[in-house]
């Protein structure tokens, strides 16, 4: 990574960091194949690369199926990020959902039912860190995640996660309360890793590579703008060229070839201002020129079923 701007220094020592750096999980199978398939434009590269050098969030608008969500593989796949991690928001969404959950009833359960031990239970037991709060721990190389459909949350969060990122820290009260300070151990997002945290302060040491998408149902503040990178996917059903180059990704330049009557004809659907995924067609191709037997009528059939508008273009 190049240094950051002087606006976003790194906090965390860089031994912690080349020690945390360690901590992630793999890239999936999933990840994988949306990485390696993906089909960006150089409108797409420069933003990626701008939010990867200003360390600021990337926020992209866009219609379903433009490939808001999938984008985060690509950039984990090209830049061996690890396994992106995940935030579907909803309207119920908090910060703090963002950055760990405490088992306070868990805990209190567990001495009860250990009442007998002279054995002191761990606060870091019962605490679970959230996909921000994993995103922010030190590392040398940044983390991927992606803040699925912000739009859908509470008016505050936007601005409340902003300020989070910005500062690149947080701190977790119930750590910060134990009076030793010692390190304590704590479970990473899923549960899967243990990550040791003192005094109950995280300071990042590489920003996290963060992309927000937001279908446009809403309008976000100044203040929560002014701190991102604004970008509108660009719809591939608009694009002949990027439409084709998805089709032979999944399926092969063959089927492509076969497919070729039927992409043009989804592209002049598009370019009249029907809104149509890239999905749709991925699906229609698969199911009319796969394995699947069908019928002249039936494969008539599965194609209007399968390629129905989503409504009109905005």
């Amino acid at each position: 990574m190049p240094d950051p701007p002087p606006w976003r220094p790194r906090r965390a020592d860089p031994e912690l960091a080349k020690l945390g750096d360690k901590i992630r999980s793999p890239l999936s199978a999933s990840a994988i194949a949306k990485g390696t398939t993906y089909q960006s434009n150089p409108e797409i590269r420069r933003m990626v690369n701008a939010a990867l050098y200003l360390r600021r969030p990337l926020l992209i608008t866009g219609g379903p199926g433009t490939g808001k969500s999938s984008l985060i593989d690509s950039v984990a796949y090209e830049l061996q990020l690890g396994e992106p991690l995940r935030w579907p928001v909803t309207s119920r969404s908090t910060l703090r959902d963002a950055l760990y959950s405490y088992d306070a009833i868990g805990r209190a359960q567990a001495k009860r039912d250990d009442k007998d031990s002279e054995k002191d239970l761990d606060v870091g037991d019962f605490i679970e860190l959230g996909p921000l709060g994993t995103a922010m721990l030190p590392a040398i190389r940044p983390r991927a995640l992606l803040i699925d459909e912000i739009d859908k949350a509470d008016i505050d969060l936007p601005n409340d996660l902003l300020n989070v990122i910005e500062e690149g820290r947080y701190h977790i009260p119930e750590l910060s309360r134990i009076k030793n300070k010692s390190a304590m151990n704590v479970r990473g997002f899923g549960g899967n890793q243990e990550v040791e945290i003192t005094g109950g302060q995280v300071d990042s040491h590489e920003f996290p590579f963060v992309v927000m998408t937001s279908n446009g149902e809403r309008d976000f503040p100044a203040p929560f703008l002014r701190r991102c990178l604004q970008m509108k996917m660009p719809d591939p059903c608009d694009d002949p060229i990027r439409l084709k180059a998805i089709v032979t990704a999944h399926l092969g330049s063959q089927k492509m070839k076969d497919a070729t009557k039927l992409i043009d004809s989804f592209v002049a659907r598009a370019q009249k201002g029907e809104k149509l995924s890239a999905d749709q067609l991925l699906n229609a191709i698969q199911l009319v020129m796969g394995a699947h037997v069908l019928s002249p009528e039936d494969k008539t059939k599965m194609l209007e079923s399968l390629t129905l508008g989503l409504g009109r273009k905005t």
